[in-house]
């Protein structure tokens, strides 16, 4: 799947901790709900024990997630919270598992579902960073599903050539796979839109025995076939631009308006409704927040007032971003709405950075989005060649691409050039090399915060430096070249959240003790959350 701006990177808008646990995981259960065709009364969820879930799915949003898109919700819902809470008023029956299954990837996520009439389907899926999800087993059939396409798919025992030698002839889809398993065929089609009833009806006459089931797609922006994008590396970008001097936003544009297939007007009003969406959830934050299941309370109002009497430290735009930071960080963990750019984990600081230094110059929403749209393309650079899930890469892949993300977004609130967005880029990530993932009672609060206010703050001196024309010295595809490397060169307990750094302290092991204590008393009450 190419990346998209709004899929993989500027998005998805959502409540919870976590994108890779929360936002992917409603959506792993949006397709499991449509694999069952919504007809389920038993679910297992099984953790690999060696991965990031046995520790982290309940206090950084998996249950809520997962059980959520078993509901149908969308990621912003709020009633999320009460999801498992809610299924089991249903009547169904919930298990979550920890189990020995070897799974590669730390966020995979084990699901198998019946039904009171005996139905039985699996599926297992791998959460791959800021909500972006692959479906890679259904029912024992390898298969490789993004949530991209509408997806039909076939189930036969023995004609499963025929159909798909048949299937042209009926209607023109985008890519027909036959996957075989044990004697059994499944026939996978992606297009735009399902086959239709008719199309299924001759199908039917190829094979009598033919079980239909329709996933439909989960992400923003569909796939489609011989999509082409004009470039998929920064080196590649300088090179198409020729030196014709492109802002960078533009060639974001260029770039989105070719994966989507969308105007010019279309990718500029979806950005401007996501800064809307974030300018409602900054005030929101301010005036203050509640929320049982947290490590830190209401901050930022206090740090407001104290701004606008004139009694912190003189920092200039850098207090309202540390304010617009904070306030963005105070609504993520109260489960109000927020925007994963890149994650959930580091949503502050891009936003928080943009929204307050486009205010403080007095510029339009329409030039922020502008601004977003170019922290989006590197972004996009990152995505397409490595990851944003720090369970794989350690804190640098969340903070790390949030600075270079926000350093290339300020240059363009300033009309920099697109070397000087480029090189605001590669110096932020450069200073975030190395940073680990490590959140304080498996609540990404602390010092996740702080990790935000940093690559907030690293932005703006970057961005600044560049506009000076400071020298970046190292490219910025080798930068994320390097932060591959170091994050294979890291221990597992550094980049796989609740397992090492803060996270294993003592006051870390108590605050933690303390919250499940008060979260089990609380079990059962309305908005609890709670899986067990």
């Amino acid at each position: 799947m190419i990346v998209s701006i709004f899929n993989d990177v500027i998005g998805p808008v959502m409540r919870g901790p976590s994108s890779s646990h929360c936002a992917a995981a409603l959506r792993i259960g949006r397709l499991a709900r449509d694999l069952m065709d919504a007809d389920f009364k038993e679910v297992l969820v099984e953790f690999d024990r060696q991965g990031s879930l046995p520790t982290t799915h309940d206090s950084q949003g998996s249950d809520m997630g997962l059980f959520g898109g078993l509901l149908g919700w969308d990621a912003a819902d709020e009633r999320l919270p009460g999801s498992p809470q809610a299924l089991r008023d249903m009547g169904v029956n919930l298990r979550i598992e920890t189990v020995d299954a070897g799974d590669e990837h730390p966020n995979t996520y084990r699901l198998t579902l019946g039904s009171a009439r005996g139905k039985t389907h699996s599926l297992i899926a791998i959460s791959t960073g800021g909500g972006i999800i692959e479906v890679i087993n259904i029912d024992g059939f390898a298969v490789s599903v993004f949530g991209d396409y509408h997806e039909t798919l076939l189930s036969v025992i023995g004609n499963g050539q025929a159909l798909v030698q048949r299937l042209p002839e009926l209607v023109q889809v985008d890519a027909i796979l036959l996957h075989e398993h044990c004697g059994k065929q499944l026939v996978e089609v992606k297009a735009a839109h399902f086959l239709s009833d008719e199309t299924i009806a001759e199908l039917r006459r190829v094979c009598p025995v033919l079980q239909v089931r329709r996933l439909a797609p989960v992400l923003p922006i569909g796939s489609r076939k011989d999509t082409q994008v004009p470039f998929t590396t920064c080196e590649e970008m300088l090179l198409h631009d020729a030196g014709r001097h492109s802002p960078l936003w533009q060639l974001a544009m260029e770039y989105e308006q070719a994966r989507g297939n969308l105007t010019e007007a279309e990718v500029i009003g979806k950005m401007v409704e996501i800064v809307r969406v974030l300018r409602r959830s900054i005030q929101q934050g301010i005036a203050g927040t509640e929320y049982a299941d947290r490590v830190l309370g209401h901050q930022s109002g206090k740090f407001n007032e104290l701004m606008q009497a004139g009694r912190l430290l003189n920092g200039g735009a850098l207090n309202r971003i540390v304010l617009y930071v904070s306030a963005l960080m105070e609504v993520k963990s109260s489960m109000g709405v927020i925007v994963a750019a890149p994650t959930a984990g580091a949503c502050a600081a891009l936003p928080g950075a943009v929204i307050a230094m486009a205010e403080e110059m007095k510029l339009s929403e329409e030039v922020m989005a502008k601004a977003l749209l170019a922290s989006g393309l590197i972004g996009a650079f990152i995505a397409t060649r490595w990851t944003f899930a720090a369970e794989v890469g350690g804190c640098q892949a969340e903070g790390g691409s949030a600075a270079a993300m926000a350093a290339a977004a300020l240059v363009t609130l300033a009309n920099g050039t697109l070397p000087q967005a480029v090189a605001a880029a590669s110096m932020a990530f450069q200073s975030m090399l190395g940073l680990i993932c490590d959140p304080v009672a498996n609540r990404v609060e602390v010092p996740c915060l702080g990790k935000n206010v940093l690559a907030a703050s690293n932005a703006l001196s970057c961005a600044n430096m560049a506009l000076a024309d400071y020298d970046p010295v190292i490219p910025f595809d080798e930068v994320i070249e390097t932060a591959q490397r170091v994050a294979g060169q890291m221990p597992r307990e550094l980049r796989c959240t609740a397992l090492g750094g803060l996270s294993i302290t003592k006051t870390s092991l108590a605050i933690e003790a303390r919250l499940a204590t008060k979260k089990a008393a609380a079990c059962g009450a309305p908005n609890c959350g709670c899986a067990r």
